[in-house]
């Protein structure tokens, strides 16, 4: 028995975006040339195309809801972003629906019903890296999706909002470097998030054109609950050569790493350079003040609601949108000068 056609079908077929026949099917939802819903519409007839109920449902979806998928709110910095994004939605008369996954992608997939349960208009979210099927169910119902922070890179036609985050791990590392240090670890993210990729790619980059060696056994990905920071910080003191700086690069577990350098014999910054990422009132206001890569949070927000009202209201053209915006580099006391002897833990 042939397997029924889907709107993804319909719009391969034509040559569109999922979006352009969702528009061609909800009249009001937004611009269409004429040619283009001519071809859509005999494309429609031709694979005997029926939308679902639940598709049809969605149809009819409020313009003045979106969905807001967060990691964890238990990290700052998603906090911060809730709360701006919140902000910014209701300025401009839109409730928002928030979520949070606690970075598991089991939660992340029955937020996904949810939302789709709900009926949102569309949706911003920090994916957590898989649900591939769960997210282009989502697009295909014409539901539009704004990544923020992280991205999944084989989703290619959906709107990204993020920070340089290469750019940004590179400006971390050339900092250090141009202090002199030469043995630099690196914490980051998990190598399955667009973060932790990017970043660890960054500092590679920057020890490159350095003439520095990179030495793999100084750079960890980790997740980011838990206490894993700490550990990796543990880890790296150990080494036989330890590192002469850090950058923690993954935002959730500075204060796991803090905590253990602390409880260490090591001294910020006689001993030990360090440089995290994102700022808190507290990374100023601890013994030495933290050199930090500041990211804009409220920028992330403003643009994550611009692009996912001004889909749900057919005020964007077609093509896929990419917005990256720079950190600011906010240089205090935690680095300093390469000391001349090696540090001991």
């Amino acid at each position: 028995m042939k397997k029924p056609a889907t709107i993804r079908d319909v719009a391969r077929e034509a040559g569109v975006s999922v979006a352009v026949v969702s528009r061609v099917l909800n009249e009001g939802t937004g611009p269409v040339a004429p040619d283009t819903r001519a071809k859509v519409v005999e494309v429609i007839e031709r694979l005997a195309y029926h939308p679902r109920a639940a598709a049809r449902e969605l149809q009819q979806r409020t313009r003045s809801t979106i969905g807001l998928l967060l990691a964890d709110l238990a990290n700052p910095f998603f906090a911060r972003l809730a709360d701006r994004v919140v902000w910014e939605a209701r300025a401009r008369g839109v409730h928002v629906v928030l979520l949070t996954t606690q970075e598991d992608q089991h939660l992340e997939a029955e937020s996904i019903d949810t939302l789709i349960e709900r009926s949102v208009a569309s949706v911003i979210a920090t994916p957590a890296g898989d649900n591939l099927e769960k997210w282009k169910r989502l697009t295909d119902l014409g539901v539009n999706v704004v990544f923020v922070d992280r991205e999944i890179d084989e989703l290619e036609g959906i709107d990204v909002v993020t920070i340089r985050n290469d750019a940004s791990a590179e400006t971390a590392a050339n900092h250090l470097i141009g202090l002199g240090h030469t043995r630099i670890g690196f914490i980051s993210g998990p190598a399955t998030t667009s973060t932790g990729r990017d970043r660890v790619a960054g500092f590679r980059r920057a020890m490159e054109a350095a003439g520095l060696a990179v030495d793999d056994e100084l750079i960890h990905h980790i997740p980011f609950r838990g206490d894993a920071g700490g550990d990796a910080i543990g880890v790296l003191l150990s080494e036989p050569q330890p590192p002469s700086a850090i950058i923690v690069g993954n935002t959730a577990q500075v204060r796991s790493a803090l905590r253990r350098i602390k409880q260490s014999e090591i001294r910020v910054p006689e001993d030990l350079s360090l440089v995290v990422f994102d700022d808190n009132p507290w990374t100023e206001l601890v013994s030495p003040p933290l050199t930090v890569i500041r990211q804009p949070i409220d920028m992330l927000a403003v643009h994550s609601v611009e692009l996912a009202v001004g889909r749900a209201k057919g005020l964007l053209p077609e093509q896929r949108r990419r917005v990256e915006v720079d950190a600011e580099f906010v240089r205090r006391s935690s680095s300093a000068a390469a000391a001349q002897r090696t540090p001991t833990p």
